[in-house]
């Protein structure tokens, strides 16, 4: 058996694929961004081919750089932005439509008309989520009704999936249907104590089964890469969205243990074990993973824009050329001069699941310049993940020890210090950040036995840095209700009706 196996990351802004060798150390790693899409203000979409061929690319690039014989690998992992929603012809496998992302808020009223029905508490108890537009649900429903394909649905024409169903389906032998546990758990169309689609939800939203993927584990063989693409056939061997697949990258196997990711958003999970946990504090409850048929839970926060804020100061603004010139940038300043930015371009997400807040910058004086503003925008994205983990804190009775972060913006440490100042609590980064990307790799392995079980993996975890809290209790309140202060005014900008 090989030795390598290959992550393909599909995200919200790019496609990446990395190769790991068995000790979980990238050999080679390439990735291309792709254009967003915005129809309207609110809306969000992308190409379905840029998607698929820039995976393609990265796949096919990655190899060729790593220098890995193809016999040499023995598996590949998928993971991918959640909840972002495709239709394709099951007979051509041609798109019917762009893909709605996740961020896309056009589906708002139909979320309105779902609670007006009396439905909020069966969505909350049966599928672990809050109603709201950022889960794919909705996004289908609005597809079958624009575009008046009700009736192929039901006959079986036409496929619905998750970004990681469109790969499969693309990708494998076979042109499988499939979505794992942790992605149908996101669709707020799924049942996750009894592992299958709800009727109720179904009904209401006007969706038929037939339309649906076969839900499968997380980790196992799904069938083989298509042989045109790298010339060798090699198993697919798992599928998880991509904060479960970083969960699982972590290493955060135990009950209570948590991670940070920062990518696109900010998406913390804590691991509640073999439970689904309910949340009084706006949280999810969302399946962690799912291995040989066992689910395992986990509470989730999600932030909407995270590292989409320093983006859009670069693509949009022009405040800067490169995200990272915005820690030196940041450092150029003693503290944020009572500025603050809250960077709700979609609305915003847990604890508050406000789809009617848009985003502001406000505290502007005379004095206000360019680093005040990078400043503000880096500070948001730990503002927003430390109402997270207050929310999680107290919904577990107990504050954190710890934090695990990942991803992207987790290499800026001016961004990593001010986490672990406003959270008051030590944040830990791994020797690899590319942990969404890893967790895949390690649950294909774990499919195919390149490793025997989960301890084998847990001792893979390395860590490369450890910041303790270096700002006073009176800071760190002060900040904090700036921060707040900042949000409320945010809330509710645009009236519902709009």
């Amino acid at each position: 058996m090989g030795k390598y196996i290959i992550a393909l990351d599909q995200g919200t802004t790019s496609s990446r694929a990395v190769i790991f060798d068995e000790h979980a150390q990238i050999v080679a790693m390439k990735s291309y961004e792709f254009e967003q899409i915005y129809p309207q203000p609110g809306w969000v979409e992308h190409d379905p081919a840029a998607i698929l061929n820039t995976q393609v690319d990265a796949l096919r690039e990655a190899v060729r750089m790593s220098g890995v014989p193809l016999e040499e690998i023995a598996a590949i992992g998928i993971t991918n932005q959640r909840e972002t929603t495709l239709l394709w012809d099951r007979e051509t496998g041609m798109p019917l439509y762009n893909a709605i992302v996740w961020q896309c808020r056009r589906t708002a009223p139909i979320v309105k008309r779902l609670c007006d029905e009396g439905l909020e508490e069966h969505i909350r108890e049966t599928t672990g989520l809050v109603p709201d537009a950022y889960f794919s649900g909705t996004k289908l429903s609005w597809l079958l009704d624009k575009l008046e394909l009700h009736e192929r649905a039901a006959g079986g024409e036409i496929c619905f999936g998750t970004v990681d169903s469109y790969l499969a389906w693309n990708l494998i032998s076979g042109r499988p249907h499939v979505t794992d546990a942790t992605n149908a758990s996101r669709t707020m169309l799924f049942d996750i104590r009894k592992n299958d689609w709800d009727d109720t939800l179904l009904s209401a939203l006007g969706i038929p089964r037939a339309v649906l993927p076969r839900v499968i584990d997380s980790s196992g063989v799904i069938g083989m890469l298509d042989p045109s693409i790298l010339g060798r056939a090699i198993p697919v061997a798992a599928i998880a969205g991509d904060q479960h697949s970083a969960l699982f990258g972590q290493g955060c196997f135990e009950t209570g243990m948590m991670k940070n990711t920062y990518g696109t958003g900010c998406f913390l999970l804590m691991n509640t074990g073999d439970i689904p946990a309910r949340s009084r504090n706006g949280l999810v409850s969302t399946i962690a993973w799912r291995i040989g048929g066992k689910c395992t839970y986990a509470l989730e926060g999600s932030v909407f824009v995270g590292g989409a804020a320093i983006q859009w100061l670069r693509d949009e603004m022009k405040i800067i050329e490169r995200a990272s010139e915005t820690e030196t940038i940041a450092r150029s300043l003693t503290d944020n001069g009572g500025v603050y930015m809250v960077p709700t371009f979609t609305g915003l997400g847990a604890p508050y699941w406000d789809m009617y807040s848009r985003g502001m910058i406000i505290g502007l004086t005379r004095g206000t310049g360019r680093a005040h503003i990078v400043r503000a925008a880096l500070e948001s994205i730990a503002y927003q993940s430390a109402d997270l983990v207050r929310a999680m804190a107290s919904d577990c009775g107990r504050e954190p020890k710890e934090l695990r972060v990942d991803g992207g913006a987790s290499a800026n440490q001016f961004l990593m210090q001010f986490q672990a100042d406003v959270l008051g609590c030590k944040v830990i980064r791994p020797a690899v950040i590319e942990t969404t990307a890893l967790g895949a790799a390690l649950l294909a392995g774990l499919a195919v036995g390149v490793y025997a079980d989960m301890e084998e993996i847990r001792r893979i975890w390395r860590m490369d840095l450890s910041l303790t809290p270096q700002m006073d209790e009176g800071q760190r309140q002060t900040v904090l209700r700036g921060w707040h202060k900042a949000v409320e005014r945010s809330m509710r900008w645009i009236d519902a009706e709009d």
